[in-house]
């Protein structure tokens, strides 16, 4: 009997046909088990059961409330939420006794140092409700909360910077100019960051594809930061910022805020040289060969722009500089103002126009140093009444434009530079104080708003600018519960 071969009754069956068949049949049946799952991953992923198919069941990435839970799982009725605060009421006045009871005991806490000025306003119309210390401060990054008022005020909200590429002096050249855009970046932002960031890899793409409508793929770059002037560094701030990492030089053009590589150190010592190296290799990736060295360049007066990213809005740029209590964005704002006032964009002509726009608000500043958009210098000096005085600008009606100032401000335990504070205190300050940090080595201080239990809302600003080292983390701690010890109060009239 041939091997392969069997009998069953009486009849000769080809075991390897056979064997084959099942093969092929397991085979089929496999295939269709894949195909009926990819279907349906694809109509899950996009949405395709109803259109395709008449299911109608909802999604749960689109509407996950209306998904129905599981048979057997019963979840209770829910059930109205109480208010996280009383609403405010601007009529209500604060009891400037019943302020002072509640910060008494915070205010004698040895640990913040001789000088700590307070100061409290009933937002509502800006009238005093308590006061105590020095009449100025350092203010440290509470300075930003005038910067970014001036900003607005003589810039706009919706207003935006350019970063352009225009033809150079010879036809096979461009320029790179920089249009002071504080949170240029590299690549393009994802769709999770906010606010969204132009970049050099779209401008290098928008670039390649005006040269190619001209026949060129070789260029030699230059590259022109003259928007700004003056010191990027200033003379006010320490010489160990800048090998310490703490702040960039200060450009009109820069990528990542003169940062070598994304992240918080790694600072370049030329941030518009920088840029355009970084721009040099995003346009040799889209085709167009850089020949030579980016070379500084002055672009013409009126040039001929080939390709132009913008930034995101300034109101939402002044939201990031306030919350993350950025300092290279700060400044570039500052010299911002200065151009819009028609000064020069340097440290000199920032310090003259952020006095001069804060003066067309109403707001006094005589007698007080501005010497920095960020706050960094030592040498800088602000009264308290002045950043209340700001804040009550920001919240006025009259002044939409401020808006952000007001209420784009860190919330205590949950967002920007207040995310990890108020771990002590009344629990009342959690969600309910918005402000803006100021920490120097030896200053610590908060200035924004709050309301009280009695829907009293208050505008304050602490800052104590003689606190001891070791005392750093005891006193930024007491400055919390000043300001949550408001939130917690029932100071109402």
């Amino acid at each position: 009997m041939a091997r392969g071969d069997v009998r069953h009754s009486g009849r000769r069956v080809d075991r390897s046909a056979r064997t084959g068949s099942g093969r092929l049949l397991r085979r089929a049946t496999v295939a269709l088990v894949v195909l009926v799952l990819v279907l349906a991953g694809v109509s899950y992923t996009f949405d395709l059961g109803n259109r395709w198919l008449g299911w109608d069941y909802p999604s749960p990435v689109t509407e996950p409330a209306a998904v129905a839970p599981p048979p057997g799982l019963r979840l209770p009725a829910a059930t109205v939420a109480e208010p996280v605060a009383v609403p405010g009421d601007a009529s209500t006045a604060a009891d400037p006794a019943k302020v002072r009871r509640a910060l008494a005991g915070l205010l004698r806490d040895k640990k913040l140092g001789p000088r700590v000025a307070v100061a409290v306003d009933q937002l509502s119309d800006g009238s005093p409700v308590f006061r105590s210390g020095p009449t100025v401060v350092t203010p440290a990054s509470t300075m930003k909360l005038l910067t970014s008022a001036a900003a607005l005020a003589a810039l706009g909200q919706g207003h935006t910077f350019s970063t352009t590429v225009v033809a150079g002096a010879t036809p096979r050249q461009v320029v790179l100019v920089g249009g002071g855009d504080p949170l240029l970046a590299r690549t393009p932002s994802g769709d999770d960051t906010y606010p969204a960031r132009a970049d050099l890899l779209t401008l290098a793409k928008k670039t390649a594809r005006s040269l190619d409508g001209l026949g060129r793929t070789r260029v030699s770059l230059g590259y022109d930061a003259s928007l700004f002037t003056g010191p990027a560094v200033s003379p006010q701030w320490p010489a160990s910022y800048l090998p310490d990492d703490v702040v960039s030089p200060i450009s009109a053009l820069w990528v990542d805020e003169g940062r070598e590589r994304p992240g918080m150190v790694d600072r370049s010592a030329d941030p518009a040289l920088g840029a355009a190296q970084v721009f040099a290799q995003a346009l040799a990736k889209q085709g167009i060969a850089v020949v030579g060295r980016p070379r500084p360049t002055a672009a013409d007066a009126e040039p001929d722009v080939l390709a132009e990213v913008e930034s995101a809005p300034l109101e939402q740029v002044v939201q990031w500089v306030l919350e993350m209590s950025d300092n290279e964005g700060a400044e570039v704002l500052f010299r911002h103002v200065a151009l819009a006032t028609d000064r020069p964009g340097s440290f000199v002509g920032g310090s003259a126009a952020v006095r001069d726009v804060l003066a067309d608000l109403g707001i006094d500043t005589a007698g007080q140093r501005i010497l920095d958009g960020s706050g960094l210098s030592r040498d800088d000096r602000v009264a308290a009444e002045t950043l209340l005085a700001v804040v009550g600008a920001a919240a006025d009606e009259d002044h939409p434009e401020l808006r952000p100032v007001a209420v784009d401000l860190p919330v205590a335990g949950f967002t920007g530079s207040l995310t990890y504070r108020f771990a002590t205190g009344d629990d009342a300050g959690l969600g309910r104080v918005r402000a803006k940090t100021g920490t120097l080595t030896g200053v610590h201080g908060l200035a924004g708003t709050t309301t009280d239990l009695d829907g009293t809302v208050l505008s304050f600003a602490v800052v104590a600018d003689r606190v001891k080292v070791e005392n750093t983390l005891d006193a930024r701690a007491t400055i919390d519960e000043i300001a949550a010890a408001l939130a917690g109060c029932s100071c109402g009239a």
